[in-house]
């Protein structure tokens, strides 16, 4: 080596630089049993360590103002043949700390990913915490298993972690959760008695149960959130149940919360909230005050809402094709508003409700638009009841409008109830329905299209015969900011960072595109045969994947199928061979990358084998 010296600066920069380079902090390498109690960098690396239970995890972190940058490596918790609903253990568990940032891991195969307790200010930015544990469901297409129902009503000794989280959140103020990605587990972000925290950004989609579930927490931003198809208990066509799957879960004196901006869609219920046991059992309480604002809560098996015995605002939502696009059993003294509500069973439904106010929402070819009506007995054991006023009462209805809607309104056992000041009734079949009789019932200065399907003569001389044609009102209705005026003053300001959750235009949806296997709900990741209807001499699927070709590759039980070939989605028509036994299609896919049930990753260009069988 040859080494020419100036007054040796030479020699003397070359010194340096062998000095920084032996003094420059390097990357810790992943072990388990570590415990982290200071600031720490490790390297980028794939690592299969197990842990037999929660209480034994991988590692731990405790300390205050750390940050821990796991540089994406990867823990792996089961074998690739291990069956999700065995995975056992914890990976990560931050515990009686302050201040501590956690970004950059991703692991699977563990009953839970990540656990904090008694932390507060917890940062947790930029995980994937996909594939871990879920439940292995006996519902089938063709019926349901009541045992595949969850039960979220206790969590006061974390009865929820049986079963599993990706993230689960226990006395953590302040937390926050962003860039979070879960997807083929169970449940997303979980949280216990955690308050004044923000949770955005995150994209949980495709689980068998919970999204985002809060249990005691109050004072939380829910915000920008993906949380679409977190579904179990469908099937199209046969059974609509959800079993308790949610996008998001409210639970159990959780209040004051902001729930804004998420998409929700094609999940059990979009937002499920109950107030809990400590309301039943003494009538105080609930999950009161929450604001649910500008969400996507469609395409709903069960009800794109869910409010019950509490008080709440329940604005500029979009529930489209829903069971119930809002179920407020037991809802008290809450605002509805700038709501848009089409192609639902039941657009708003309340049984024993009172001082409810429904304003300027949309109901567009809903069978029913308002429902309201009280029972004769209310259980003997609910002690809510008996501690509270439940009559059916004191409902305000102004500015909305109904187009298409079979029965606009269908009201029994309900008292002081004031219909007016213009709201809108178009094309519709029977104006208003009343199975038992109202006390107090107005029904004055509204507008009544022209060309209504349904007798409302009995209703014409308070209520004027409106000029516009229906379609121009529809059309005007939604091109203007009229719905949304009420409600500007309690519109959360979106978070400076925030993206866009909704699902993108073109993206399939629809509650035909709710495929509920086993494991849980299909992806789009990977391509799919599913069974969409029969008789006795043909068989209809449905075929989705990834964009790329697919075709025929064998199979056997069938005279005639059609098409051989082609793209997603598809539709293929198998004619029965009578004299056969058995039946099944063999298929080959090739195009872009594909992503199994089990997380297996297969690169674009590679020949995937799908295929149907009974």
């Amino acid at each position: 080596m040859k080494v020419i010296r100036y007054n040796g600066l030479v020699f003397l920069l070359f010194a340096l630089t062998l000095w920084s380079c032996s003094t420059a902090p390097k990357a810790t390498r992943l072990q388990s049993g570590l415990i982290i109690t200071q600031s720490t960098d490790f390297q980028s690396d794939t690592l299969f360590i197990s842990s037999e239970t929660l209480s034994r995890p991988v590692l731990i972190i405790e300390g205050e103002g750390l940050t821990v940058d796991f540089g994406g490596a990867l823990l792996i918790g089961s074998k690739t043949d291990t069956l999700p609903n065995t995975f056992t253990g914890l990976a990560v568990l931050v515990r009686n700390s302050k201040n501590v940032t956690l970004r950059n891991l991703n692991a699977r195969g563990y009953k839970v990913a990540l656990m904090a307790e008694n932390t507060d200010s917890l940062i947790i930015e930029d995980c994937d915490f996909s594939y871990n544990y879920r439940q292995r469901m006996k519902s089938t297409p063709q019926a349901e298993d009541l045992s595949d129902w969850l039960y979220h009503h206790h969590n006061e000794d974390d009865e929820w972690l049986r079963y599993g989280a990706a993230v689960y959140l226990k006395n953590c103020d302040a937390a926050t959760v962003r860039r979070l990605r879960v997807t083929g587990g169970q449940n997303g972000l979980m949280m216990t008695h955690c308050n004044q925290g923000a949770f955005y950004n995150n994209t949980i989609q495709f689980n068998s149960g919970i999204g985002i579930g809060l249990y005691r927490s109050s004072y939380n931003q829910v915000m920008h959130n993906r949380l679409d198809w977190n579904v179990r208990g469908f099937s199209y066509g046969v059974y609509s149940r959800g079993q308790d799957s949610a996008g998001i879960l409210c639970y159990e004196q959780s209040s004051n919360n902001t729930f804004a901006y998420n998409s929700a869609t094609h999940s059990g219920d979009g937002f499920f909230l109950w107030a809990g046991q400590h309301t039943m059992d003494t009538g105080e309480g609930g999950c009161n005050d929450n604001i649910i604002f500008g969400n996507d809560f469609s395409h709903a098996p069960t009800n794109g809402i869910e409010v019950t015995f509490s008080r709440n605002i329940i604005a500029a939502n979009r529930l489209h094709e829903c069971r119930y696009g809002i179920w407020g059993g037991y809802s008290y003294e809450s605002l509805m508003s700038a709501n848009d509500l089409r192609n639902c069973d039941f657009g708003i439904a309340i049984e024993h409700g009172h001082g409810n106010t429904i304003q300027y929402n949309i109901f567009d070819s809903c069978a029913v638009g308002v429902k309201l009506w009280e029972r004769a007995t209310q259980p003997e054991d609910w002690v809510y009841t008996q501690q509270r006023e439940v009559d059916s009462r004191d409902y305000t209805l102004q500015h909305n409008l109904f187009y298409k809607t079979g029965i606009p309104l269908s009201v029994s056992g309900t008292s002081n109830m004031a219909v007016n000041d213009d709201n809108q009734f178009y094309a519709f079949e029977k104006l208003l329905e009343v199975e038992q009789p109202n006390d107090a019932l107005v029904l004055v200065k509204n507008r009544i299209g022209r060309g209504a399907l349904g007798d409302a003569s009995a209703f014409a001389s308070d209520n004027p015969t409106a000029d516009l044609p229906a379609p121009a009102v529809r059309r005007n209705w939604r091109t203007t900011s009229r719905g949304l005026a009420p409600v500007q003053k309690i519109q959360p300001a979106p978070l400076p960072d925030a993206g866009d959750a909704m699902l993108p235009e073109g993206h399939l949806r629809g509650r035909k595109y709710i495929l509920v296997t086993e494991w849980g709900p299909y992806d789009f990741r990977r391509p799919i045969a599913w069974l969409r209807a029969q008789n006795e001499e043909t068989m209809t699927f449905l075929l989705l994947g990834p964009q790329g070709n697919w075709r025929l590759s064998g199979g056997e039980g069938f005279t005639r199928v059609t098409p051989k070939t082609g793209t997603f989605p598809a539709t293929v028509t198998a004619r029965v061979d009578p004299d056969a036994e058995r039946q099944a299609l063999q298929f080959e896919f090739v195009g872009e990358a594909v992503t199994t049930a089990f997380g297996v990753f297969k690169k674009r260009g590679a020949a995937v084998s799908f295929q149907w069988d009974n």
